[in-house]
């Protein structure tokens, strides 16, 4: 079954804290008959409200097709945090790029920060943007690494937004002594994620989008775009359903890993909330973990992940062997919400973002860093479409090579190559 519907209820949103405190809309017609367009989205997350909008105040006529509802996949289920840069820190990428495009790379990411502030403040203010990412480090090494890029970066890039942390500091400000240190990153920032993608959707229709849900793609080659109820034909069609639509294209398929993530919510914590001021923390665990206090005192914490298309039976417990190792006190706390929901990432863990054929684009992939870079990425793909390549091409011109074993041996198997991968490419191994 497909990952849209093998976890959730059809037009449902997942029961998650995000769903029941955010502003909704209300549901949109599904698509019928045939239409036309400049450009046809398929996915209504950031990436494709992101270049649905500014599609359409470039004066292109856009329709965007969702099978399930606005905000209903990884955009509308994730943990919130705008981060810095990409999955691949700044000395990867000028070793294996170059120096120049290393630094082309990062001021990119940061004007993708800048976006999604701009966003928020202009149509998704109840998305409540807050400044301040803490990474956490286990180990004293990984404490030497964090500060050493702070200076890099302070140094070579004028980004002067890092603070280094040591132990002490770090458990002063989240309330676990777990930690050896760490950095804290001001420049980026976290939010409330399905709000800040309604949001995106408003404007769009503000400015003359058409959006349809329930109408689930089934059928996409260059120039038209079908679905159950009907057709778009449409000059420049764009893919934009990160992990939950690799099937509508074999290329992308090719590139692009599904994975699953789980998140949970704490009841409020009164004097027990353990964060004496409002910032996310990021650790530093191969399967990351990572949190924010909300005002009225709860945790919203990510961690665990799993492959294949199935959620575990019990996600609160999966997410609480997590939480408990940072807060131990909290290891019988009241979990009141609890989902799970598929992001994407890539044999590199950088966007994958393509023109696939001529007319016929792709973005997915973000592999963590997903709110800054897809909202980024839509934004590229409708500058591609009016004539401005220079920043989709510096993004399209990552390296994201074939996914190990191809995928032809499925998830898992693909999983542990990509692991090896990975070990490989950060310890020597």
């Amino acid at each position: 079954m497909s990952y849209l519907y093998v976890n959730d209820t059809p037009g449902q949103y997942p029961d998650s804290w995000y769903a029941e405190t955010a502003t909704m809309l209300a549901p949109q017609p599904a698509l019928k008959g045939e239409k036309s367009a400049d450009l046809c989205v398929v996915g209504a997350g950031y990436t494709g409200l992101s270049a649905a909008l500014h599609a359409a105040k470039a004066g292109q006529s856009v329709i965007v097709l969702e099978a399930q509802r606005i905000g209903f996949g990884a955009s509308g289920r994730n943990g919130g945090q705008i981060g810095s840069g990409f999955n691949k820190d700044v000395h990867w990428l000028a070793d294996h790029l170059g120096r120049d495009r290393a630094k082309a790379l990062w001021a990119l990411a940061g004007q993708g920060k800048t976006l999604v502030r701009t966003l928020i403040a202009d149509h998704a203010p109840d998305a409540d943007y807050r400044p301040g990412i803490i990474h956490a480090a286990l180990t004293q090494g990984e404490v030497a690494e964090h500060h050493s890029e702070a200076d890099h970066l302070s140094f070579n890039y004028d980004y002067r937004s890092l603070t280094k942390l040591d132990a002490d500091q770090l458990a002063m400000l989240i309330g676990s002594n777990v930690f050896k240190g760490g950095v804290l990153d001001e420049g980026a920032g976290y939010c409330h994620p399905l709000n800040l993608v309604l949001g995106l959707a408003r404007a769009a229709q503000a400015a003359g989008v058409e959006i349809h849900e329930r109408s689930e793609v089934h059928k996409v080659e260059p120039g038209r775009v079908q679905t159950n109820g009907g057709v778009v034909r449409a000059k420049n069609i764009l893919l934009a359903c990160n992990g939950y639509g690799t099937h509508l294209n074999r290329k992308t398929a090719s590139h692009v890993l599904p994975i699953n993530n789980y998140l949970a919510v704490t009841e409020p914590l009164g004097d027990r909330a353990p964060m004496i001021r409002p910032v996310a923390v990021a650790d530093s665990r191969f399967v990351v973990n990572y949190w924010w206090q909300t005002r009225d005192g709860r945790l919203v914490y990510g961690g665990g992940e799993s492959y294949g298309r199935k959620y575990p039976k019990d996600i609160r417990a999966k997410v609480r062997a997590n939480l408990a190792r940072v807060y131990p006190e909290l290891k019988d706390v009241n979990l009141t919400h609890a989902w799970g929901g598929t992001l994407a990432v890539t044999s590199t863990r950088l966007p994958y973002l393509a023109e696939v054929e001529p007319g016929l684009f792709a973005a997915a992939g973000y592999s963590g860093h997903g709110v800054a870079l897809s909202i980024l990425c839509g934004k590229l793909v409708a500058d591609a479409i009016a004539g401005d390549r220079s920043d989709f091409d510096l993004i399209a011109n990552l390296p994201t090579p074939a996914l190990p074993a191809g995928r032809i041996f499925g998830p898992a198997m693909t999983s542990a190559a990509m692991f090896a991968f990975s070990l490989r490419d950060r310890f020597g191994v």
